[in-house]
């Protein structure tokens, strides 16, 4: 009978530690390093993107103090610990209190975000992006937009519950998480 050594797990520390790659994205899920090469962004990426962030934005803006804060530009996460987890999150807003703990020293934002929002590219591939929602879910993000400029479409995951698909004049609803924050899914497209 043969016994396989057990997989060693990569540490948040040690992943960060690796020499820098301009051309590979990394991640750490679960203690597993993922990599592949640099997705190329293209423009109705990055359009997406900045209009999320900007729709989130004006919400945030709208919202009593103290009030948490909108990241976009690939944030980097850590979102938990043995086995560790970090992932880059092309828009993401975390609560007031998640907020409040990082400090000028912080790489990674320690915590889990309220809304992860991933835009896909057409490099994407099925298995990373569920690898991606898996992880957001299990750590207890009670929101994850797999957001998709292609078909102009927003999957939302929501922990406990199937996915549901927004397009055209749906309405995306924030409420209990985002509360007050509403958008047609055609808006978050509109050029």
């Amino acid at each position: 009978m043969s016994t396989a050594a057990p997989e060693k797990l990569m540490t948040v520390e040690e992943f960060l530690a690796l020499p820098d790659d301009d051309g590979v994205e990394r991640m750490l899920i679960c203690g597993r390093l993922w990599e592949k090469p640099m997705t190329r962004r293209n423009r109705w990426h990055s359009s997406t993107e900045a209009r999320i962030a900007q729709l989130l934005a004006n919400w945030v803006d709208a919202q009593p103090q103290p009030r948490g804060e909108v990241y976009s530009g690939e944030a980097g996460f850590l979102l938990r610990r043995n086995p560790d987890s970090t992932v880059v999150i092309d828009v993401a807003y975390v609560s007031a209190e998640t907020a409040s703990r990082q400090t000028e020293e912080t790489t990674l934002i320690d915590g889990i975000p309220v809304l992860a929002v991933e835009i896909l590219s057409p490099s994407d591939k099925q298995n990373e992006i569920a690898a991606k929602v898996d992880d957001y879910l299990s750590v207890g993000v009670p929101l994850v937009w797999v957001v998709d400029p292609h078909f102009q479409t927003v999957l939302v995951h929501r922990p406990d519950h199937r996915p549901e698909l927004f397009y055209g004049d749906d309405q995306l609803i924030g409420d209990p998480h985002l509360p007050g924050f509403h958008v047609k899914a055609a808006d978050i497209f509109a050029r």
